[in-house]
Formats: structure tokens, C-alpha cells, sequence
């Protein structure tokens, strides 16, 4: 049970990643629109072969999000999902667009994460002080505001380094591999025109000597928030036929996930990316040896540590001394978020996720130029929302 492979990436559009945007400011619904109408473009196909769309929550309304775009798109779709995942929110809309096109609900879904500023609202609300407990919920009720904030267990920089901590309990903690991993991504970036970082080398000693954010977390193995956005195209194989890009199929995809906090997750060093991607890899009938790179979450460099290990590419607690056998950049033995990933390209807000599945997909097309990895044939994408709480993967191959 799962996947043929029948649907596939057939477009992607992709805004710079810029640090300070200085460019005309649109609406969440503008930007969807723009960059609908990127991805159709690099696919060769026309907007009325779209009747699907997954999105994420808007500004522009507190409900019916869906219809919202539709409506502006002047699109007539028959699958409509938003999809609530933080991190992984861009990966499970691939899978759950892959699962409508090979159902026969529709034929071409577009799936958009737009994160540009907006404009400026005349009548503003109140400033929202919640803002600052991050992924962290204070609403009354919340289970983290009466056990979690209390105590200081507060946004992703407490839990991602209570997980480092616990890591390095268990099984030795070497500062040098994971600053191997944002030193190596940085590589990446410099040879993708898009990245924020792509003028921007540093050395593994300059990760261990930038600041100090949460020990053992340095300033530099934490991405950068940033304007951006992207969009993925989606199509039958039908469809993807007459695409002007080699189709990216879908042939595997896992979704798991358990706690929200760090406070109830029974072990922190065993993510559920694990079981995510062992189905992944056993729909697509692959095994971490067949894959010719991987494009893990990577919103800190722990996150792509527990990643490799718990997909499989070697034992628990090996994780550093994988890394450090490796060359993780596009011209390496082991390509590793080919694009900078984005700790090189930055994250633009959930687009960020979608930083891997775009990168992924212009890999396995051929199309990533400077950075184009010789074997392209398939690719392991990994999203990661929340406190390595909710995780998601998918299987690229192409055809």
C-alpha cells in the first residue's frame, strides 16, 4: 500500500532569499500568485491545468484560506488542503498532492509557501507579546503555559539545545562535526545564486568562534530568518509528459508525529523522522545506500545530525564520525543539502521547508548548475516542525 509514483514535480519557482528585502511589497495572495504563475511557466503548462492547491495560513483571512486563493487565482480546483505542520508543512503537501493526482481528484496541484513582507497595515493590531515564545504556545489552556514557560522551556533554541545536551550525555558531543555540517552547507550556498549566504564562506572554525546563542548551539548552526518563498508544481504523469523539465517523481513518503514539547518526549535523541522516513523508504522500495543525496531539514545542525542517524545512513550516536568521513558538499561522496540548505540560504519562514523539496527537485532535473551533483538520479527530502516533534519525507526520483 502506498505511492505508484504516478505524480511529479514538473515546476518550481523560487524568490532570492534576502536578509533586508527592499523590493515592492504584496499581499500573502499576490505572492501565491506570482509564484503560481513561476512554476507554470518553468513547467511548460498552462494555468488551466491546475485544479489543486495546498497552501498554508494567510493574512488575508483567519478561515477558508483555500477558497481565498482559488478565488484570486481564478482557479477551479477539486482539492484544496492547508496544510499545519510548522517545518514539515512543505513536505506533506507534496506527499498529500502526490496522494490526491494518483487518486484521480485532480491532475495538477500547486503548492505554494510565499514569505515576503507584506504591506504595511494603516490600522495595525496590537502587538502580539506572544510572539516571543516562538513555536512555544502561552494561550490560556495550553498545556507548555502551565508546565513549559514557567520554567524557561521556551521556543526552538532551549529545546533544540536540550537536545544537544542529551545527545552529548549519551553519546559524546564533538563540536567540530557539527560545525563541519553549517561550515560544508555554506559551501553549498556559495554556488546558488539565491542563497543569502552565497558571498559568505566560513570555516569550521569560524562556526566554533561566532556567539555563543544556547550551549552548545552557536549562532552560526542556526539558520537565519529572511524574505523568500517558493512553489513546487505537481502533475499527472499524463501531464508531466509534456513538461519541459524531466518529471520528479514521488515514489515514497512517511509522516510521524508525537509530542509538540521537549517536556513529554520520551527520548529526545531518537526523532520521528526515523519512522518517517523508513516508510519513505520502503514505499519507494529503496534503502539509504540507493540514494544519491539528501536534503534534511536543517534548522539547526543537530537537526541534521539526528537526521542522518535516524534515516538510516548510519548507527545512533555515529552521527559525528559519519560527518566527519564525509564531504557533504555537492562535490562530495555524500551530497548534503546541495542548495546551502538553509543554514547557507536562510530560512524564509515556512517557505524554508521548502527550500529541500525545491532544491531536491532541480537536482534530480539536472538544473542546478554550478552545484549539480554527477548522480541525480533520486533524492531524500526531510521536513521538521516544532521541537523535532513533527516530521516528514519524501522519495524523488526521476524518470
Amino acid at each position: 500500500m502506498g505511492l505508484r509514483g504516478d505524480a511529479a514535480i514538473v515546476g518550481v519557482a523560487q524568490y532570492e532569499n534576502e536578509r533586508k528585502f527592499v523590493g515592492a511589497r504584496r499581499f500573502f495572495t499576490e505572492q501565491y500568485a506570482e509564484l503560481t504563475r513561476m512554476a507554470i511557466e518553468d513547467a511548460g503548462l498552462r494555468k488551466e491545468d491546475i485544479d489543486g492547491l495546498c497552501c498554508t495560513a494567510i493574512r488575508e483571512t483567519n478561515m477558508f484560506a483555500p477558497a481565498t486563493l482559488a478565488e484570486y487565482l481564478g482557479l477551479h480546483v477539486n482539492f484544496a488542503e492547508i496544510v499545519d505542520l510548522g517545518g514539515a508543512t512543505p513536505v506533506g503537501m507534496i506527499w498529500r498532492a502526490a496522494a490526491a493526482i494518483e487518486l484521480g481528484i485532480c491532475q495538477a496541484v500547486i503548492c505554494a509557501t510565499p514569505a515576503r513582507p507584506i504591506p504595511s497595515n494603516p490600522n495595525p493590531p496590537p502587538i502580539d507579546h506572544d510572539r516571543v515564545f516562538g513555536s512555544t504556545s502561552n494561550n490560556w489552556g495550553s498545556p507548555q503555559a502551565e508546565f513549559d514557560v514557567p520554567y524557561g522551556n521556551v521556543a526552538q533554541n532551549a529545546g533544540y539545545a536540550l537536545i544537544a545536551n542529551r545527545y552529548g550525555s549519551l553519546y559524546g558531543y564533538d563540536p567540530r562535526a557539527m560545525a563541519k555540517i553549517a561550515a560544508e552547507q555554506r559551501t553549498n550556498a556559495l554556488a546558488n545564486p539565491l542563497a543569502v549566504f552565497r558571498n559568505a564562506p566560513i570555516t569550521v572554525d569560524d562556526v566554533l568562534e561566532s556567539k555563543m546563542i544556547a550551549d552548545p548551539l552557536h549562532i552560526l548552526e542556526i539558520v537565519m530568518p529572511c524574505a523568500g518563498g517558493s512553489a513546487v508544481l505537481l502533475a499527472s504523469k499524463e501531464l508531466a509528459a509534456k513538461s519541459r523539465n524531466r518529471p520528479v517523481y514521488i515514489t515514497g513518503f512517511g509522516e510521524h508525529l508525537t509530542t509538540k514539547s521537549t517536556t513529554y518526549q520520551p527520548d529526545m535523541v531518537h526523532s520521528p523522522v526515523g519512522p518517517a522516513a523508513s516508510s519513505a523508504f520502503s514505499m519507494a522500495g529503496k534503502a539509504p545506500s540507493d540514494i544519491n543525496m539528501v536534503q534534511p531539514y536543517d534548522c539547526y545542525t543537530i537537526t541534521v545530525m539526528l537526521t542522518l542517524e535516524d534515516a538510516g545512513f548510519c548507527a545512533k550516536g555515529e552521527g559525528a564520525d559519519f560527518v566527519n568521513h564525509h564531504d557533504l558538499t555537492y562535490r562530495g561522496d555524500f551530497p548534503c543539502n546541495t542548495g546551502g540548505g538553509q543554514l547557507g540560504a536562510g530560512q524564509a519562514g515556512l517557505a524554508g521547508g521548502m527550500t529541500q523539496v525545491a532544491e531536491g527537485a532541480i537536482q534530480v532535473m539536472g538544473r542546478a548548475g554550478d552545484r549539480q551533483v554527477p548522480k541525480h538520479d533520486n533524492a531524500l527530502v526531510t521536513g521538521t516542525g516544532g521541537i523535532m516533534s513533527e516530521q516528514s519525507a519524501i522519495i524523488l526520483e526521476g524518470a
